[in-house]
């Protein structure tokens, strides 16, 4: 199977590259900054629709998005059009080429705080930030695709994937960095938000069994691993793993719509249940890979 991923030079989009090429798919990549096979803006219709499309490819992968939560609050506008029109122009090359999968990644932000612990796929959409907004939409978008389309699509909504390669201001790799120096460890809102981190080697195989498997078609599914965990609980985690002295530095929230703790953990067992997905790398193996690549990568 021949696959478009896009957002492929992002940590999660470089992870899910690596594991499915190693299970023998063909990777074409596309990204907004150099180093992949395709070079361009997804809110480019001309680009997406023309150059892409004489492209020849099985399936997409939809990772790229504006995710950083400071950016997307100070600039709706930006974050929509990437995030949403987008996405639209990525359905529209879909259904054109009459792809047999369009993987969309969604997030579990579209919650927000959830009335439903742990939440499953029909808890009610709570959204807080323009990013959550943006991803709503576009999960309206790619259902509207299939209803009226017929394109065979999966949304799939992420907790807190960490890896090798995640940008230095994310959680598991700036608690890292701090237990390594024995630094504080600083925790935005005390650290009392409560999520299921979820190594993204793992995300590449739920990736796999969309890609493979007709029980996905049309249906959305939260990733995890089963691990609910606070913010402080991983920074207490990452601390053992690197058996460091630092403190725990209790901070304010980033923003005034994250001042009440997001407690947000999913269900996953329609994944299990429909895909048979099992998490293949634990939490704790995880963080030792990000610890070792980070020990020499610096």
């Amino acid at each position: 199977m021949r696959v478009l991923i896009t957002g492929i030079n992002g940590f999660v989009g470089n992870h899910i590259s690596k594991y499915l090429r190693r299970r023998n798919f063909e990777i074409i990549g596309l990204d907004v900054t150099p180093g992949s096979d395709f070079t361009g803006d997804i809110s480019d219709s001309d680009f997406v629709l023309n150059e892409l499309g004489k492209e020849d490819f099985d399936a997409v992968v939809h990772l790229a998005a504006l995710a950083d939560i400071k950016k997307t609050t100070s600039d709706p506008y930006g974050t929509y059009k990437v995030n949403d029109y987008g996405t639209l122009n990525l359905l529209e090359l879909a259904s054109r080429t009459n792809v047999s999968r369009f993987l969309y990644a969604s997030s579990a932000n579209v919650y927000g705080v959830p009335v439903d612990r742990p939440a499953t796929e029909m808890t009610p959409f709570n959204p807080r930030l323009p990013y959550d907004y943006s991803k709503v939409v576009a999960e309206m978008l790619v259902r509207s695709y299939r209803l009226h389309k017929g394109l065979k699509i999966s949304i799939t909504r992420s907790w807190l994937l960490f890896g090798e390669g995640e940008p230095k201001t994310r959680a598991v790799p700036r608690f890292v960095r701090a237990c390594l120096a024995n630094e504080k460890i600083p925790l935005f809102n005390s650290g009392q938000d409560v999520t299921d981190p979820t190594y993204a080697e793992n995300y590449g195989r739920v990736v796999e069994l969309i890609l493979t498997n007709e029980m996905a078609v049309g249906e959305a599914f939260n990733v995890g691993s089963g691990n609910k965990m606070s913010i402080k609980d991983i920074a207490e985690r990452v601390k053992k793993v690197t058996n460091s002295s630092s403190e725990l530095e209790l901070l304010p929230p980033r923003t005034e719509f994250e001042k009440d703790p997001q407690i947000s953990y999913p269900s996953i067992d329609k994944l299990k249940r429909l895909l048979g997905y099992e998490p293949i790398v634990s939490f704790d193996e995880g963080i030792s890979r990000v610890v070792n690549w980070i020990k020499q990568s610096g």
